[in-house]
């Protein structure tokens, strides 16, 4: 099989050229042959080499690229060309795995170094001129559908453990039917290892797993295999999440990885707060986890426009949107589906009010400085909101006046 470089816009471009003109005996490995022949957009772009990291450091700034030593330890470079970043391996063997780590040996041998990958489909290599080196029947597996380990799958799972989850992975983005019942007998039997990786490696593969379209056959071949409740706590909602992945099919929305995480745990604070810690998520998605499992706010859909402002106003944007695709999953009647998507539409076209008074005009009405000036700020307001933010500057005046003295005795 060859590749196109004429149909391939990301092997000719002019960065690409760059780099692999400097490197001279390089191919691209990996996910990016595997996407152009699926005919799948093209993201990362990784490259092998034969030549030892500090040769490709030299010709790298010898061409006056930028070369950073991202894992020299394995052998990575990062080549940064017209902005845009091109991983580079010397060839290798594993000399020692523990699971989590591997001490690497440079290789010069092609073969050698795709029997290290982890998948057939992913051992896949391209030179420039778009010829395809397949050593384990990739290609085949790639159009059957099938997620197949390089040689023995227990001993692969064993030398990273993180590949228990990218078994799953991988077969919910590019598998077709049953998963390789020997690979899940293998990850079933080795899962207790997944409690030696870090949770930003767990975090990034449940993840990617959740961005898939239709991520549900997996996660419930997991739970079979008792292998998900390994990185997940609680009685997991698979039949929200499923209902979730339905709408966003159904609708053509974009995946939300961490909505579709909420959407599967079970909605209590402290789940939340435990799964944020195993995973190591960023303070913005512990954040909006705990959020949206601490969600007390009554969202149905047949919402009325003033109520649907008045929940914007106080939740924003983002969250009001959380709390309308997580309803709208636990909501059994198909045919209010036209009205979720109005609220989600309603939201997307809003801009926020500005409240129109500040603490200039409290002060002025006879209020001294202090706590006292917000406090009233802040009972005003929720009166101009429950009045769908009235825009008359009189009603706002006697409000205040009412407030003021009423605050006064």
């Amino acid at each position: 099989m060859k590749l196109d470089p004429k149909q391939q816009a990301w092997m000719t471009a002019p960065e690409t050229a760059a780099v692999m003109g400097a490197l001279g005996e390089a191919r691209f490995v990996g996910g990016a042959v595997r996407n152009a022949l699926l005919g799948r957009e093209v993201a990362d772009i990784d490259i092998a080499t034969p030549l030892v990291p500090g040769d490709v450091i030299a010709r790298l700034e010898a061409a006056g690229l930028k070369a950073a030593p991202t894992g020299i330890e394995h052998g990575t470079i990062t080549a940064i060309a017209k902005g845009k970043p091109f991983e580079i391996t010397t060839l290798r063997r594993d000399v020692a795995t523990d699971g989590r780590h591997a001490v690497v040996a440079f290789s010069t041998d092609w073969k050698e170094d795709a029997a290290r990958r982890d998948f057939t489909l992913n051992a896949l290599y391209a030179d420039r001129e778009g010829n395809v080196f397949d050593y384990f029947g990739g290609i085949e597996d790639l159009k059957a559908g099938r997620v197949r380990f390089v040689g023995d799958a227990g001993q692969r799972i064993r030398e990273d453990y993180l590949r228990i989850l990218r078994l799953f992975r991988f077969h919910a983005w590019y598998g077709k039917g049953e998963v390789d019942a020997a690979a899940v007998k293998a990850a079933a039997a080795e899962k207790q290892g997944l409690a030696k990786l870090s949770g930003e490696r767990v975090r990034a593969e449940l993840l990617k797993l959740l961005a898939a379209e239709n991520p549900i056959p997996m996660l419930r071949t997991m739970a079979a295999a008792s292998i998900l409740s390994e990185v997940l706590p609680g009685a997991l909602s698979m039949p929200r999440l499923e209902r979730l992945a339905e709408i966003d099919a159904a609708n053509f929305f974009a995946p939300d990885a961490l909505l579709r995480l909420a959407a599967l745990l079970p909605g209590d604070a402290a789940t939340a707060h435990t799964t944020a810690d195993r995973l190591k998520l960023s303070n913005a998605e512990r954040d909006r986890l705990a959020d949206i499992a601490g969600a007390t706010e009554k969202i149905v859909s047949y919402l009325s426009i003033r109520e649907v402002r008045k929940f914007l106003y106080r939740l924003g944007i983002a969250r009001f949107k959380d709390r309308v695709f997580l309803r709208w999953a636990e909501d059994t009647k198909a045919s209010n589906a036209i009205q979720w998507r109005a609220l989600l539409a309603m939201a997307d076209a809003w801009t926020r009010p500005k409240f129109p008074l500040t603490g200039r005009e409290v002060m002025a009405a006879g209020v001294p400085e202090g706590p006292l000036v917000g406090q009233i700020l802040s009972e005003v307001e929720e009166w101009w909101v429950d009045s769908d933010f009235i825009d008359d500057e009189f009603s706002l005046a006697e409000r205040l006046k009412a407030v003021v003295q009423a605050t006064a005795y």
